[in-house]
């Protein structure tokens, strides 16, 4: 066959211009004389790699694989593969970074970015296409897929509000990650809006997105003279901590405090009681990454867009109306 048509056939990028009985008629051939395609070489010829790095603030963290599984399917789809690095409480950001360009990736995902990080200017400085995902930067510099923190916490106070409860305390996550930072502004406004006061309506810090994390703050939370009747937390994992912190204390849920989370990720619905969360599109936010970073590779000097996924209030059992 004419080398251009075996060169498509054996493209995953370009496989779909060949009829389906030539390609695999290649294919076979290719196999049965021990032939694989050498991106290496390829690369050399293109200046492309094929792959693409995702840089992950905690590989173990259940909300994490759905955002992986948007970003790796759709480049997936236009023949990229991705290499996915867990950065870790003690890894190095910007050396994992450096790393990742050594070995010549198209560019990068990132979903561990703080509000002033100096790895935005690191990457702005290599040239090398970035976006950002579930994370912004303060200054807004590098391409971002997001959901709207402040209308999970608006969703997360209102229903609230609605079922009676005044006395309303939150689980902030790290404030110089841009979750935990406008998700705390946006439950301080909301409950602001809704005319409760702030001594109502305290805010305790988390310092890590964790389980552990969260049963801390819930009982500094707890023993405050005017406990919460509510608590809403800043992630999932966060709102589990809270659940320990209850059972630590003697304290029932929803019975004698109700608790709201944010994220919905996998399993939530299956603890006891099934948590009342604020969803957001993780799938749909790595989808929304990965387009916006393939823009970036075929117009690197295009400007930073910002795509912000709306959140959706799932109600469960977790949250009950309070009796005055």
């Amino acid at each position: 066959m004419h080398p251009s048509t075996v060169s498509r056939a054996l493209s995953p990028a370009m496989k779909h211009l060949v009829a389906t009985e030539v390609a695999d008629r290649i294919q076979a051939a290719a196999n049965a004389i021990g032939y694989r395609l050498n991106m290496a070489a390829k690369g050399l010829r293109t200046g492309r790699s094929g792959l693409i790095g995702v840089l992950a603030p905690d590989i173990a963290d259940p909300g994490f694989p759905p955002v992986l599984s948007g970003i790796a399917d759709h480049l997936n789809a236009e023949g990229y593969a991705t290499i996915v690095v867990d950065v870790g409480s003690k890894g190095s950001e910007q050396d994992l970074v450096d790393r990742l360009i050594a070995r010549g990736v198209d560019g990068l995902v990132l979903a561990t970015v703080s509000l002033r990080d100096d790895v935005v200017k690191h990457c702005l400085d290599a040239a090398l296409p970035v976006v950002l995902v579930n994370r912004v930067d303060a200054a807004g510099q590098l391409p971002s897929a997001a959901s709207d923190d402040a209308a999970g916490m608006r969703l997360a106070v209102e229903h609230l509000v609605a079922l009676g409860h005044q006395r309303i305390g939150h689980i902030a996550g790290p404030q110089e990650i841009s979750t935990g930072a406008r998700r705390r502004e946006g439950f301080e406004a909301s409950v602001k809006d809704a005319g409760l006061p702030a001594r109502y309506t305290p805010v305790e810090i988390a310092e890590t997105y964790t389980r552990a994390a969260g049963r801390e703050a819930a009982l500094r939370l707890l023993v405050r003279r005017t406990r919460p009747t509510a608590i809403v937390a800043a992630n999932d994992l966060l709102a589990l901590g809270v659940y320990d912190a209850l059972a630590a204390r003697g304290l029932a849920c929803p019975g004698d405090v109700s608790v709201v989370g944010h994220n919905d990720m996998p399993f939530v619905d299956m603890v006891s009681p099934p948590l009342t969360t604020v969803r957001i599109a993780q799938r749909d936010m790595g989808e929304a990454a990965a387009r916006l970073l393939l823009a970036r590779i075929a117009a690197p000097g295009a400007s930073s867009e910002h795509i912000v996924l709306a959140p959706e209030l799932i109600i469960r059992d977790s949250a009950i109306a309070r009796e005055h």
